[in-house]
């Protein structure tokens, strides 16, 4: 009864594996938001680092985390580091490439609960009076990452956060437009 019982969780644990290591070895995140704003206004909140802590979604889940910049205050080059509670783990995001009301392109090191380097970036498109804008981040996906995918859905729990920030962005952008 107990080797028939190791059989089936051995072969279990086989067909978990095999399944994980069939997932796809990149992945992309990617949510949009129509803005009652110009590009510039909305461009400015996600250049300059300081003010992300206004809309981010990640800034309200460990009020108290250390937050630390380095470099120039905006634009490329402009670096911000947390270290927070285990909601937010421990990382920092730097800017990679910045053309103004266009893009704004990040490089994102996770530190804690997990190591992980990704991108991300943000483009504005104008349309009339307002702003598409769009948020995305891509990066590879190591075994565990994907063995994760298999109970979780990482562009739907991703993807939620991606939509709070956005919504935050809008109700920003839009005020400051007024």
């Amino acid at each position: 009864m107990i080797t028939t019982i190791l059989i089936v969780l051995a072969g279990l644990l086989v067909v978990f594996v095999v399944m994980a290591s069939q997932q796809p070895d990149d992945f992309r995140i990617v949510r949009t938001a129509t803005i009652s704003a110009p590009a510039a206004v909305v461009f400015a909140h996600v250049n300059d680092l300081h003010l992300w802590q206004e809309w981010s979604p990640w800034a309200k889940r460990d009020p108290a985390a250390q937050r630390t910049f380095e470099g120039p205050s905006a634009g490329t080059g402009a670096v911000f580091a947390w270290a927070g509670n285990r909601k937010i783990g421990a990382g920092r995001m730097t800017i990679t490439a910045s053309r103004p009301h266009d893009l704004v392109g990040f490089r994102l090191e996770f530190l804690k609960p997990f190591t992980a380097t990704n991108t991300a970036e943000f483009t504005f498109q104008p349309e009339g009076s307002q702003t598409l804008v769009t948020w995305s981040m891509a990066g590879k996906s190591n075994f565990l990452s994907k063995a994760f995918g298999l109970v979780m859905n990482m562009d739907n729990m991703i993807g939620r956060d991606f939509e709070k920030g956005l919504a935050n962005l809008k109700a920003l952008a839009e005020a400051a437009a007024r």
